[in-house]
């Protein structure tokens, strides 16, 4: 498909992203191959840029919704909140790339889903596939204390420009970019093929630059491509970045066909010496500009207009969800407005404002919810949310007095829950409950460790800002490999009878100048894992040092003192296993646990 160009629209104003003509093409050629015009290969190859993704299940389909910089109008979450009711199991699913999932929809219900979506501005292009997958952003961009400038307009034009870009969906493999510009890395660049940092240097803005970042097999931290690239060379460096890519990257190997390895097999300065010379030729022929002023990007500014009176309390009607899998809890309440102020509540940078965090328990959110968020987003903020990287959602503009009644309103539909971006607020994937990939049932294991952990405030109040992740294979769509303490989804055999385990990985931390993955301490019966967070707890409790972090005292002590503490979970015979030790977390029935991994089609 040719790339045509449009205009863009900064900000809360800003124009959609979708295509109802991509959506016709999508249904024609979808004829094409139920007629056997196509094989299903390239069927395969065509819906997988479309968003369209095969689960582990027959007959179903996985929509992933691209959200660039994790940004949602209030219309655009009613049209979420529109699908998740009519076609999914009446709630979606938030992913640590800022993205939205519909498991478990019938083909025939895809179409329907595309063009609700695309009537509030919202696409599902290149959300899959071999391509440039949504560009993440900080969360707090335009809001935060420390940073030098808001990033979020030149993520986005980056978006505009690439969207749809003839290279965008013909790459050997996907290609991750994420925007940062607080000190602390929000949106984890480190592990993106492109990271963009903000910088000023002589009053002029640009980005520090890295490159080569990646998670799943073999963990690359990025390096640094650029010190100091100038604000206004942004679109011409990615392109160039892209190029080199499209033309060196392994297209055979699917294992090792990310940009990682590409770098590893030229060597980076030689990688770095072909994007240097065809940055020059992008300039030269191809150049592109950004659509505002690189020194005056546009700025959010407080809301201005009449808002429309808040919800009532007692109007939130929540319908339930249905469907198969572990479906959400619609119970979550703080312990109190206190604690809820004290771990969600973030004043922003403007005088007078504060973030406000929903905690969504695994990234669950329903239909019925989704509606009140959009609703509250017009009354109490801007009439936006953002979405997180750890899975839960951002009220912002949120005028401070107004913070206590958002709260009493978040209470009644079951989203008032504190502890966001805590211990207790935990990292999952869909693991699978839907994913070919997945060893094990990594919701289940999110939900008890969530639970656990909730019940367990003692525990939980000995390493609060811990991050526990938890991923069902190693692919670390969680981001499992940068956790302070890491949970891989994997199987051991039993005197022939299947046991789920998960790798126990500590240690994992990217902080402002370094980026460090978690290294295997142990492997862990998965119903022994609550058992194995409170065993670390207790070690970090008693070994650390004063102002030490829960990773770096990982990493200071290491595997074998780890190994030490948690053996007694570890070791296991078919005399000494316990019924529930051959039960997976979140499996459904009452059936053996079977390992049932299938043929990748991407990973998130």
């Amino acid at each position: 498909m040719p790339h045509e160009p449009r205009t863009s629209t900064l900000g809360r104003a800003r124009l959609g992203f979708e295509s109802q003509a991509e959506i016709d093409t999508f249904v024609a050629t979808l004829g094409r191959f139920e007629r056997g015009e196509i094989t299903s290969e390239e069927w395969k190859s065509f819906r997988l840029v479309h968003g369209m993704y095969g689960q582990r299940q027959d007959g179903v389909q996985m929509l992933r919704v691209k959200i660039p910089q994790g940004i949602l109008s209030a219309d655009q979450v009613r049209a979420i909140a529109d699908v998740a009711e009519s076609y999914s199991r009446r709630f979606a699913h938030v992913t640590t790339r800022q993205n939205v999932q519909f498991h478990f929809l019938s083909p025939g219900d895809i179409e329907p889903a595309m063009r609700r979506l695309a009537a509030g501005g919202l696409t599902t292009r290149e959300a899959c596939g071999n391509s440039v997958r949504s560009i993440t952003a900080c969360p707090y961009s335009g809001v935060s204390a420390d940073e030098p400038f808001d990033v979020s307009p030149y993520a986005e034009a980056l978006t505009r420009h690439l969207l749809r870009h003839p290279l965008s969906s013909t790459l050997p493999r996907k290609f991750k970019i994420a925007f940062e510009g607080c000190s602390q890395d929000h949106a984890v660049t480190a592990i993106h093929d492109l990271g963009f940092r903000a910088r000023v240097l002589s009053g002029r803005r640009g980005f520090r630059v890295l490159a080569g970042g990646g998670t799943g097999i073999l963990p690359t931290a990025a390096r640094e491509l650029f010190e100091f690239l100038p604000a206004s060379e942004l679109l011409d460096l990615a392109t160039a970045v892209l190029r080199v890519f499209h033309a060196r990257g392994d297209r055979q190997n699917r294992e090792r066909n990310r940009m990682k390895f590409l770098i590893r097999a030229v060597g980076f300065e030689s990688w770095k010496s072909e994007v240097l010379g065809e940055f020059e030729e992008v300039r030269k022929t191809v150049s592109a500009a950004l659509p505002f002023d690189p020194e005056e990007a546009p700025e959010e500014a407080p809301p201005d207009w009449e808002r429309p009176p808040s919800a009532s309390v007692p109007a939130f009607t929540e319908r339930g969800t249905t469907g198969p899998g572990l479906l959400p809890v619609l119970s979550g309440r703080s312990r109190s407005f206190a604690a809820f102020q004290k771990t969600n509540v973030r004043p922003q940078r403007q005088p007078g404002f504060s973030t406000v965090a929903v905690t969504l328990p695994l990234g669950d959110v329903t239909a019925s919810q989704l509606h009140l968020v959009a609703a509250l987003a017009l009354s109490h903020g801007d009439g936006t949310v953002r979405l997180t990287q750890s899975q839960d959602l951002l009220f912002r503009w949120v005028p401070d007095s107004e913070v206590p009644a958002l709260f009493e309103r978040l209470e009644a539909a079951g989203l008032g829950l504190d502890a966001a971006d805590t211990i207790s607020d935990v990292t999952s994937c869909p693991g699978a409950e839907s994913c070919r990939l997945a060893v094990t049932h990594s919701r289940g294991l999110g939900r008890l460790l969530h639970e656990h952990l909730t019940l367990r405030a003692d525990a939980a109040a000995l390493a609060p800002s811990l991050q526990l992740k938890v991923s069902g294979c190693p692919n670390g769509c969680a981001q499992h490999h940068i956790a302070g303490i890491g949970f891989q989804g994997s199987v051991r055999q039993l005197d022939g009878r299947a046991v789920p385990q998960y790798f126990v990985m500590t240690g994992g931390e990217i902080t402002e100048s370094e980026t460090h993955f978690a290294k295997t301490v142990a492997k862990v019966p998965a119903r022994r894992v609550p058992q194995a967070v409170e065993r670390l707890l207790e070690l970090f409790r008693h070994e650390a040092r004063p102002e030490e972090s829960p990773a770096a005292f990982f990493r200071r002590v290491g595997a074998a003192r780890q190994k030490q503490v948690l053996a007694p979970l570890e070791a296991l015979t078919a005399e000494t296993a316990a019924p529930e030790d051959y039960v997976d977390p979140g499996q459904e029935g009452d059936g053996a646990f079977t390992v049932d991994v299938k043929p990748g089609e991407c990973a998130a």
